[in-house]
């Protein structure tokens, strides 16, 4: 396929509505768009907002699921240059006051209800917001109750149909590629949240290197329950499908029966999720009765039998995605259709095009040959730094221009990337460091062993000793323990070996609100 020529997000809608115009492009509830009927919608809710005071530089935060308001709003906001943000959809209101007052937001839209969180409810305790929200000043509802004096979603077109088409145009010519388009908030589980600030054109260059890499087109249809706030949501998923003339198919909020019926109806190619929602796929009662076949590839993170499962429900060509939403989501990613089996589940890919990366001693910032396990450092595609943190921004970033990642990994031969934890998972038992990935890499691959994961444990001796938590696969006989036992002494130096054991049911797993694994968590088994 080629490459857009566009490098503003205004000019990408304009110039795939002149390629693809009659295909689909966004389906979301009764909703279906093409992609002129997407653009066409765009620029309404932008002139509506336009008439409300939005232009370049205005903070625009949405708050609600997967809905296709979500992705309207967020494309207007861009459009007029200003600066979406993405608020996670499992805040709390001290979370929620937070990020609107961090970002000098001066826009939220939402939705009154997501799950059992109720927005409104939240807004209330943040009264009075003159005093604690003091740059807020519109709050635009979705769905038919208002918040107090907030507008109609549907009202924002009504109110933009006065505004002339040169009023919009001139606010896109004035963008630039290099312009801040996003701004994304990192979870904030360990200090308050990051705001990412990230670009027009990485948007788009990014994204169209990522669905290269897993051969999308036009013919693509991708299944989306991942929260669009989410960085694989707004960033790697959405951008991928936009680039390429493909279609997003939304799914408010999973619900692994609901998402059965998306991929079987909608004959969705690409799946785009966490492990944990494959895996209540396969064990839904509904799953004998859906039809996959239609499911192609698509991008998903976990060790090799959670990879495996995903290709089990269908996604044969699954890639192995690695990256920090402070580089677009993605800067590393396995080619699930042209890579070797083992580098697509044991290791996370090559660098997509463009991206300039390192691996270098931590502490040094010596570089580091094949095979060797360091620092991994990314220079092109990462954002331009967190919004209104220099102390933050000092750290991040090395003096020559690299983002320091504070994940490990090292390269092999073949050039590929091999993932092994965040720098602060690194186990420090007795004065050594342990990387907890090169234990558990042996631990997967024990028969009767399903997941393993591998922690320090506070000890008044050592500092710190190495537990090993293990999801068993079926029956396991009283002897399971030792023969884990005998295979990692067979394998690992003595400082290595795992001095616990903790045998959990998989449901039992912490997990953050995005699905993925809660390590730090991992400490309350011992």
């Amino acid at each position: 396929m080629q490459m857009p020529e566009s490098r503003t997000i205004p000019a990408l809608l304009l110039e795939q509505e002149t390629r693809f115009g009659d295909r689909e492009a966004l389906v979301g509830g009764d909703l279906r768009l093409t992609y002129r009927q997407l653009r066409e919608k765009v620029r309404a809710f932008a002139k509506g907002l336009s008439a409300h005071g939005v232009g370049k530089g205005t903070r625009v935060a949405i708050l609600m699921g997967n809905k296709p308001e979500w992705v309207i709003a967020d494309l207007a906001i861009c459009s007029l240059g200003g600066i979406m943000v993405a608020v996670n959809t499992w805040v709390t209101a001290r979370e929620l006051g937070y990020i609107l007052k961090h970002s000098d937001a001066d826009m939220l839209i939402l939705g009154r209800r997501f799950l059992k969180y109720d927005y409104f409810n939240m807004l209330g305790e943040l009264q009075p917001h003159a005093e604690n929200l003091p740059a807020l000043k519109t709050i635009i509802h979705v769905g038919p109750e208002p918040y107090q004096d907030s507008i109609p979603f549907e009202a924002v077109y009504s109110r933009g149909r006065g505004v002339p088409d040169h009023t919009l145009e001139k606010a896109e010519a004035a963008i630039s590629p290099r312009d801040v388009t996003y701004l994304l908030y990192t979870s904030g589980s360990t200090s308050t949240p990051k705001g990412v600030q990230l670009q027009h054109y990485a948007l788009i260059e990014n994204m169209w290197h990522l669905g290269n890499r897993m051969h999308v087109t036009e013919q693509d249809r991708l299944w989306l329950a991942v929260s669009l706030y989410w960085g694989l949501g707004c960033e790697n998923a959405l951008f991928n499908l936009l680039t390429h003339g493909g279609c997003i198919v939304l799914q408010e909020f999973f619900e692994a029966g609901e998402a059965l019926r998306l991929i079987h109806e909608e004959r969705c190619t690409l799946y785009y999720g966490t492990p944990n929602m494959a895996q209540a796929m396969m064990e839904h009662p509904d799953r004998p009765k859906r039809d996959l076949s239609s499911l192609r590839s698509g991008g998903a993170t976990g060790t090799p039998a959670q990879l495996q499962r995903v290709a089990e429900l269908g996604a044969k060509e699954i890639c192995h995605i690695y990256g920090l939403t402070e580089t677009y989501g993605n800067c590393n990613v396995s080619d699930g259709k042209l890579d070797p089996r083992d580098k697509v589940f044991e290791t996370v890919g090559r660098p997509l095009d463009g991206v300039i990366q390192r691996i270098v001693h931590p502490e040094t910032l010596a570089p580091l040959q094949a095979g060797e396990v360091g620092e991994i450092q990314v220079k092109r595609y990462v954002t331009i730094g967190y919004y209104k943190d220099e102390d933050k921004n000092a750290a991040a970033f090395t003096s020559d221009g690299f983002f320091r990642t504070g994940d490990l990994g090292f390269v092999d031969e073949d050039g590929y990337l091999h993932f092994r934890g965040r720098i602060k998972e690194m186990i420090k038992t007795g004065g050594i460091n342990v990387a907890p990935a090169e234990v558990e890499e042996i631990l997967v691959r024990q028969a009767g062993v399903k997941l393993a994961f591998v922690v320090g444990v506070p000890d008044t001796t050592r500092d710190e000793i190495i537990g090993a938590v293990v999801v068993a696969e079926g029956k396991v006989g009283d002897d399971f323990e030792e023969r884990l036992r005998e295979a990692l002494r067979a394998e690992l130096a003595s400082y290595k070996l795992p001095r616990e054991f903790r045998f959990v049911e998989e449901s039992a797993l912490p997990l953050t609100s995005t699905g993925k694994l809660h390590k730090d968590k991992l400490v309350t088994f011992f």
